[in-house]
């Protein structure tokens, strides 16, 4: 499954701090925007939503700002599953601008049901797509964690 340029969206001029450069808490809105894109290509989405009462909840993130993005400017986002478990997925994004890449994302993602108010198993056939969907090699930014040791 094809998960480059999975969503691709224009800078908003209110996104912009004080120094004329993407605020750092607008960089997380083209991510969860591309979040939906990457649930409705699983069938996971609000359709889904609907139909079943489950749907994807964030439990954690890392935001990685690589370099900075300025107007104008069209964010491209590329996707990647990083893995998955019966209940959890943990999945990433690229952000690019004109080729560049600009900030990197990955979160866990548990499989809520909603109705019974309790984590739930993905459908087999769902989990088996997202499953099959994890490249060989993971990008060398995933798994990263905030600390000011090298190493």
């Amino acid at each position: 499954m094809d998960l480059s340029n999975l969503h691709e969206e224009p800078l908003q001029e209110s996104w912009l701090d004080a120094y004329g450069h993407l605020n750092e808490a607008y960089y997380l809105v083209p991510f969860s925007n591309t979040t939906w894109k990457l649930q409705d290509m699983f069938g996971i989405g609000v359709a889904y939503f609907e139909e079943t009462g489950c749907a994807l909840y964030t439990l954690e993130s890392h935001l990685r700002y690589v370099q900075e993005v300025r107007a104008p400017a069209v964010m491209q986002v590329h996707g990647i599953i990083l893995d998955v478990v019966p209940k959890l997925m943990r999945i990433g994004y690229s952000m690019t601008v004109d080729g560049t890449e600009r900030a990197t994302f990955e979160c866990n993602m548990l499989h809520y049901d909603t109705r019974a108010g309790r984590p739930t198993a993905f459908p087999d056939p769902i989990f088996e797509a997202i499953k099959a969907a994890i490249p060989a090699a993971l990008p060398d930014w995933a798994g990263r964690s905030v600390s000011l040791k090298k190493g």
